[in-house]
C-alpha cells in the first residue's frame, strides 16, 4: 500500500507541474506581448499569437480525450507535454511574428492534452470521494497562474530577453 501511495503522490506532483507550465504560459505571454511585438515586428499578427494557441488547444482537447482511451493516458499525456515543450522552445527562438504564431500553434497542440488527460488521470488514481479535493487543487493552479503569471512575465521582459518566458 505504501508503494501505491508514493506512486500516486509522484503522479499527482507531475500532473500539477505540467498544469502549472501550461496555465502560466497564457498569462506570462500576455504581459510580454507588447515587447515581443516590438522586437519581432508584425504587429498585424499580434492577435494571432493568442488566437492560434487557443484554437489549437480547444480543438485538440476532445481528440486527446478519445486518443487516451485508445492508447493510454500516460502515453498521450507525455506526448502532449513533449509537443508543448518543443513548441515552447521554438517560440523562444522565433525570429519573426509569423514564426511565433506558427510555433504557438505547435505549443497549443501539446497544451490541448494537459487539462483533459490530467483530470482523467486524477479520476483513475483517486477514489470517487477524493476526486473533488484534487480537482479543486488542480483548478486552483489556474487561479494562481492568473495572479502570478503577469508579474513573472513583466519581470522577465524587464530584466531578461523575452524568449525566456517560453
Amino acid at each position: 500500500m505504501e508503494h501505491k501511495n508514493h506512486r500516486t503522490k509522484l503522479i499527482t506532483s507531475g500532473l500539477l507541474m505540467a498544469l502549472i507550465l501550461s496555465s502560466l504560459d497564457q498569462t506570462v505571454v500576455s504581459t510580454a506581448m507588447p515587447t515581443i511585438a516590438r522586437d519581432l515586428g508584425g504587429l498585424s499578427l499580434y492577435g494571432w499569437v493568442f488566437s492560434i494557441y487557443m484554437l489549437t488547444t480547444t480543438t485538440t482537447m476532445p481528440i486527446y480525450g478519445k486518443l487516451c482511451d485508445l492508447f493510454g493516458r500516460k502515453k498521450l499525456f507525455l506526448t502532449g507535454l513533449f509537443i508543448f515543450l518543443a513548441g515552447s522552445v521554438l517560440c523562444g527562438l522565433a525570429k519573426n511574428m509569423l514564426l511565433l504564431v506558427i510555433f504557438r500553434g505547435v505549443q497549443g497542440l501539446g497544451a490541448g492534452s494537459q487539462m483533459p488527460v490530467a483530470f482523467t488521470i486524477v479520476a483513475d488514481i483517486y477514489p470517487r470521494e477524493k476526486r473533488g479535493k484534487f480537482q479543486g487543487l488542480f483548478w486552483s493552479i489556474f487561479a494562481l497562474s492568473s495572479i502570478v503569471g503577469p508579474v513573472v512575465g513583466g519581470f522577465i521582459v524587464q530584466y531578461w530577453y523575452w524568449g525566456r518566458i517560453f
